[in-house]
């Protein structure tokens, strides 16, 4: 489903990825791993047309991400839906509203029939007892789950989740592991996880892809993760920093 292929991208004069490759299989779940600043956000922000890279191909379904125009790239994140760190609700709208606003936007449903949609999105996630808050108002963990439920009112084919565990406590984060697991996974979504929070990652990846100084140090299935020998894979998953 999606292609990243010889992708190189260089901020502030300062080169982040170089000739990065590998493949997400529709329906797997991806993780994203390496230590801050490695370039884990910058991969999927390209995907998206956030940022484009400086050389090679971005494909989504065997479309090129990188030619894509503006009309392109808004049906693009409608089939490849990103929830950001920081969730990025309206505080200034209920949750519901919240939900409800891609359906009234995307789909020009009016207002009683979005929410009544948007109401089974925030139900499938749980979380339906809190349409009538504000986001302000909650803590991350939940207003995250706000923000995939609002994503997921456009059907996407895959999901993007930048850091989803940052900021939350362990019960908290092991309930986002068990939505990927659960209903994310058995509605066929393709999901990409970028993370630093490795018990997460052993519990949901089918397979991992580890950015180490701008290049790819380890891909493969969790399982292959836990046997790794590299001596830089083993620091960070171990939690040891290099001397």
């Amino acid at each position: 489903m999606i292609e990243y292929d010889r992708v190189s991208i260089s901020l502030g004069g300062q080169p982040v990825l170089r000739d990065i490759s590998f493949s997400i299989e529709a329906g797997e779940i991806f993780c994203i791993i390496g230590k801050s600043g490695v370039g884990k956000s910058v991969m999927i922000k390209q995907l998206v047309g956030l940022l484009r890279p400086d050389s090679g191909a971005i494909r989504f379904e065997g479309q090129d991400v990188c030619g894509m125009d503006e009309r392109g790239l808004m049906a693009l994140r409608r089939e490849c839906g990103m929830v950001f760190q920081q969730a990025t609700l309206f505080d200034s709208m209920t949750c519901l509203e919240n939900v409800a606003l891609p359906l009234r936007v995307h789909y020009d449903l009016p207002e009683h029939r979005a929410q009544e949609r948007a109401m089974g999105y925030l139900a499938q996630l749980g979380v339906s007892h809190l349409a009538e808050r504000e986001p302000a108002a909650l803590g991350p963990g939940l207003r995250k789950l706000v923000a995939i439920a609002r994503t997921m009112t456009l059907q996407p084919k895959a999901l993007l989740f930048d850091e989803p565990t940052t900021g939350l406590d362990p019960l908290a984060a092991r309930k986002f592991d068990k939505l990927v697991k659960g209903p994310l996974a058995r509605a066929g979504i393709t999901q990409v996880v970028v993370s630093h929070d490795v018990r997460s990652v052993f519990d949901i990846a089918d397979r991992v892809v580890m950015l180490h100084e701008g290049e790819v140090r380890f891909l493969g299935t969790s399982g292959e993760l836990s046997e790794c020998e590299d001596r830089v894979v083993r620091g960070f998953i171990e939690g040891k920093p290099e001397l």
